[in-house]
Parts: structure tokens; C-alpha cells; sequence
């Protein structure tokens, strides 16, 4: 198969490399691209990507710091407004988890090869970008867990931090589009989204305000948040 894309044109050298890499990361995976090909792909010699990045693991990284830091941006304004506004209310929280992630893969232009690119990362378990993402992006899966901790006081942090592992995962499938459910013909895409919002909320919600255990598991060694969201 035919897998040739347009090279982009009018962006920065950098953007340029970021982009092509994203699409091949998408197509082969990271292990099974090479530099050779995103040079090629980004119309640009190998200095150029050892100059803006060092190393392919970097270029990796970077990828993931693109599309990440925006819908961080976005994920966090969304929760400080919904601490201002509705204090100790839990759906307003969780939307501002679900939301943005949803709006980002929505985004066909920027989001969707991303998408592809997470999923590379569950399969291929690159123990290196997991580091880098705990690093740069562990903050917002503890700020979202202390805001959700003060909605729902009884939970255990073992338990939440479960039910916010699960409720990551199910985020991730969900931005795959990758469900039983398939989009009715006649329904926009934005529309399918909106509902899939919607129903992942309240999914969440639920699972957030079932009762905790009466006796709490040990709790597991080296429990790790989930990649997609760090």
C-alpha cells in the first residue's frame, strides 16, 4: 500500500519535522520509522533534525509536547473555571477531563494522527516517553485527582486514582473512535462527539460515586497513571 502524504510547505522547518514525524509515528510506529524517512517526508537533511532535536527519542518526545502542552492549556482553564463556578461540583470536573481530549480528536487537521500515535505508544511501551510524560504532565492527573477527591471525600486515593486509571482508559478508547458504536448516518461529527462527551461523563461520574470497598485491597507496587493523559 501507498501510504505517500503531501509534504507541508509553508511551515517552520521544525513544525515541519513535528508533522511529518506525527504521520509516520501514526503510520509505522516509532520503532518502525526512521529518521531517514522523516527527513525525506519533511523535505529537510538530518542536521536539520539533530539541530531542533537532538536524537529521535527527543523528536518522540516532542511530538507528544506539541499536541499535549494545547490540550493541557485547555484542560486546565476548563477546571480552574469549574472550581470557580461550581465548587464540589464532580460533572463539571470530569467534563473538564473528557472534553478537551474529545475536541482534540475531533480535530482531523491536528488531532487525528495524534490519536493514532497514542495508541503506537500503548502497543510499543516506550518506557523512555512514559518518563517524559510523567515528568511534564503528572501534574494533571493530580490536580484532576485532588478535584475530584474534594467532589467525592469517602474514596480512598487508591481508590480514586482506579476509577481516574479507568476512566483515562476509557477516554483513550473513546478518542479512538474505535467502539461498538459507530456514528448514525445523518449525525455530525462534532455532534457524535458531543454525545460521546455526554455519555462518558455520566459513565464516570457514576463509577466515581459508587460505594467504596469496605475493605480496601493492598495497594499495588508501582502503580503508574495512565500514558494518554499525563
Amino acid at each position: 500500500m501507498n501510504h505517500a502524504m503531501a509534504k507541508p510547505a509553508h511551515f517552520s522547518t521544525k513544525d515541519r519535522i513535528l508533522g511529518a514525524a506525527e504521520a509516520l509515528f501514526a503510520l509505522h510506529g516509532f520503532a518502525g520509522t526512521s529518521l531517514r524517512q522523516v527527513t525525506a517526508q519533511a523535505d529537510v537533511n538530518i542536521a536539520a533534525v539533530n539541530y531542533h532535536f537532538g536524537s529521535k527519542e527527543n523528536l518522540v518526545n516532542e511530538v507528544f509536547r506539541r499536541r499535549m502542552d494545547e490540550m493541557t492549556a485547555a484542560r486546565m482553564a476548563q477546571l480552574d473555571a469549574a472550581r470557580a463556578t461550581q465548587p464540589g461540583e464532580l460533572r463539571p470536573v470530569l467534563a473538564a477531563f473528557v472534553e478537551p481530549a474529545l475536541a482534540m480528536a475531533q480535530d482531523r487537521q491536528s488531532g487525528g494522527a495524534f490519536v493514532r500515535v497514542i495508541a503506537r505508544a500503548y502497543a510499543e511501551k516506550n518506557d523512555s516517553l512514559r518518563t517524559f510524560l510523567s515528568d511534564h504532565y503528572g501534574h494533571v492527573l493530580r490536580d484532576f485527582g485532588k478535584a475530584i477527591a474534594a467532589c467525592v471525600p469517602e474514596l480512598s486515593k487508591e481508590e480514586l486514582y482506579w476509577r481516574l486509571d479507568f476512566l483515562a482508559g476509557s477516554l483513550t478508547y473513546a478518542m479512538a473512535d474505535f467502539g461498538l458504536i459507530k456514528r448514525p448516518a445523518g449525525v455530525s461529527e462534532a455532534n457524535h462527539r458531543a454525545q460521546a462527551a455526554r455519555e462518558l461523563i455520566h459513565f464516570a461520574e457514576a463509577g466515581f460515586r459508587a460505594a467504596a470497598r469496605t475493605h480496601a485491597a493492598p495497594a499495588s507496587a508501582g502503580a503508574r497513571p495512565p500514558l494518554s493523559t499525563q
